[in-house]
């Protein structure tokens, strides 16, 4: 236990300069949180992390912490990696905001996560690791998808699948160019809603309901949310892939389920702090969970902060509500 009345720690993966805007993100975070936290009166840190976890130690020794905000979205490119941030400020003691390792582990891997979410009986699409022997489990079409990176890591048109011989050579391309893991899911061909929570009194609350709306997609385009649509500020996609906040009296028994279900997640999960629950709804208005992302991202134009703005909370309130989410918070401490 080393925590002290030190400054509150910024923890991120340290991201070069080459890297690709998704992983520059995150400097658009820590900038965001740095100044919440220093309109709120609180000293700041901002600690990069790498594989030299014996170094961060050495400096989160040093700084005495009070608490450490976690940024860690990925390290030396590998989201699987980022799992080291919270796994070392649990060996050390030092008590951190958002999600616990074991809840960041089971929603990273979706795999993992889809498997519990079957168990609990709530709906995820059905899913694949190899056309041959698994596809009247999962029929198609389908959407191949990385089992640890970000849900829009190279998610493109490509991505789509709708033969079983098209299904194994794009599983087989994305292994060899790419590395990792990666699965095949039953694609929900229909509207796709956020639905975001965050603390507030000891309990995650659902946030207003966002719906990604594919405007002037063309017909036979997939309408996805994919690389291009969050990091391609020059393409189709970015500027025709929009948020909207508002519905019509209609939609609120969808609304409504989709919320419930979201709480299960976190439920299920032990998430704390905030997160953000993913669906797709089918033609007959079933929502389906795609995944659970147990620290979404904090950017200004994130979906999040969107979510948060619209129930009327500006984002040094979000930050404050984190940081009282946090076990063994005390502004005093």
């Amino acid at each position: 236990m080393i925590r002290s009345t030190g400054p509150i720690v910024i923890l991120h993966g340290e991201v070069p300069p080459t890297a690709p805007p998704d992983e520059q993100d995150v400097l658009v975070q820590v900038e965001q949180v740095a100044q919440a936290l220093q309109s709120l009166d609180y000293p700041v840190a901002i600690l990069p992390l790498t594989l030299d976890l014996a170094g961060a130690r050495r400096q989160l020794e040093t700084l005495r912490p009070r608490l450490v905000f976690n940024l860690v979205e990925s390290i030396a490119g590998s989201g699987r990696l980022s799992l080291l941030g919270p796994a070392l400020l649990e060996e050390i003691a030092l008590p951190y905001t958002g999600a616990p390792y074991t809840a960041l582990f089971l929603t990273s891997h979706k795999l993992l996560a889809k498997q519990q979410l079957r168990a609990a009986g709530l709906p995820t699409p059905a899913w694949l690791t190899a056309a041959a022997a698994q596809a009247d489990a999962a029929p198609g079409p389908w959407i191949v998808k990385s089992v640890w990176e970000d849900a829009s890591f190279a998610l493109d048109d490509n991505a789509l699948v709708r033969s079983l011989p098209e299904l194994d050579a794009a599983l087989a391309e994305r292994r060899r160019r790419l590395g990792g893991e990666w699965f095949a899911e039953t694609f929900i061909d229909g509207r796709e809603f956020n639905l975001s929570l965050l603390a507030d009194a000891g309990k995650l609350v659902v946030l207003p309901p966002a719906e990604i709306c594919f405007d002037d997609f063309p017909p036979g385009k997939a309408r996805i949310v994919g690389y291009k649509a969050e990091w391609d500020t020059d393409s189709f996609e970015y500027h025709h892939t929009v948020r909207r906040l508002a519905f019509p009296e209609a939609d609120r028994p969808l609304l409504q389920q989709m919320a419930m279900l979201a709480s299960r997640c976190v439920d299920l999960f032990d998430l704390r702090g905030y997160a953000r629950v993913d669906f797709r709804v089918d033609s007959d208005n079933r929502p389906w969970i795609l995944e659970i992302n147990a620290n979404p991202c904090l950017a200004p134009d994130a979906g999040f902060v969107a979510a948060a703005q619209q129930a009327g909370l500006t984002f040094p309130a979000i930050v404050q509500r984190l940081l009282a989410a946090a076990p063994g918070w005390s502004r005093d401490a």
